[in-house]
């Protein structure tokens, strides 16, 4: 099993963002996924997640912002980022685990490599 994220890059602040993660080896279409982020000398922290019924939870700080996705026939979830900000700095990462949802990053069995987000000033 398999993930892999991408679509992180160098963006100004109140730019947008279009993260994706594609699943290979199993489908993912009854698991929750998640996009987590760590931030330069920071611990892991929840971002987002979507049930495999498509309910949805956010971090306060990135509500109304934010916007998580899933396709369960390509096996992908996205995260489109607008109105980013220097905060949103961090190494993105996603993850997948059977069941509902958790926003602990210790719930997840299935993680992605990371991609860096760079949001300036």
């Amino acid at each position: 099993v398999q993930l892999q994220a991408s679509g992180g890059g160098l963006v100004q602040a109140g730019g947008s963002l279009r993260l994706s993660c594609v699943a290979s080896g199993r489908t993912f279409s009854s698991y929750a996924w998640g996009w987590f982020r760590q931030p330069p000398g920071k611990e892991r922290e929840f971002v987002a997640l979507i049930n495999w019924s498509g309910g949805t939870d956010y971090a306060d700080s990135v509500k109304g912002r934010f916007t998580i996705a899933r396709d369960n026939a390509k096996n992908t979830v996205s995260l489109q980022m607008n109105s980013l900000k220097p905060e949103d700095t961090a190494i993105y990462y996603c993850a997948a685990r059977s069941g509902y949802g958790q926003r602990g990053p210790s719930e997840y069995n299935y993680w992605g490599q990371g991609t860096q987000v760079t949001v300036s000033s």
